[in-house]
């Protein structure tokens, strides 16, 4: 049985302010996404040039509990399934804690078998070990630099 890529921090914060960092995703994945990600049905694309892009829709957002979103569609060019990243979900699922929030964070449907997993992995970690956890406790993350402009036509999304 595969299992989903996991990973947890916790952070010395009230889960409602590490919920509203997560859906700042720009402030610490990457500044050039594309589109809303505040309410339910918005949807979204993040681009790294040259290596990949995804379209994702928010499909639940709960203050304080719980952010989700669902890949519609993605693109990877260093791997032979270049859509491995399709029809998976972004989970951010939070708890209270004596000290702040534990931030349990899913990518459900990224498994050790895919070709992109340890790059993907490694990335994930990145992201959420270091630049959320840094955004959520100094107000700073570290996303992405600003390397595509805001306008740029980004691939149509094909589900």
């Amino acid at each position: 049985m595969s299992e989903d890529y996991v990973t947890t921090i916790t952070v010395d914060r009230p889960p409602l302010d590490v919920y509203h960092a997560i859906n700042d995703a720009r402030a610490w994945w990457s500044r050039t996404i594309v589109g809303e990600m505040t309410h339910v049905g918005d949807e979204f694309v993040q681009h790294a040039p040259d290596l990949h892009w995804a379209r994702l829709r928010v499909s639940e957002l709960v203050p304080g509990q719980t952010v989700v979103w669902q890949v519609l569609d993605s693109l990877f060019t260093f791997v032979a399934d270049q859509a491995e990243w399709r029809g998976t979900e972004i989970r951010f699922d939070l708890e209270e804690t004596e000290t702040g929030t534990k931030v349990r964070f899913t990518h459900v449907g990224l498994f050790r078998e895919h070709e992109c997993f340890e790059v993907c992995a490694n990335a994930w970690g990145g992201y959420i070990g270091g630049s959320l956890r840094k955004l959520i406790m100094t107000g700073t993350g570290t996303p992405n630099a600003d390397n595509v402009a805001a306008e740029t036509q980004l691939p149509s999304a094909t589900v």
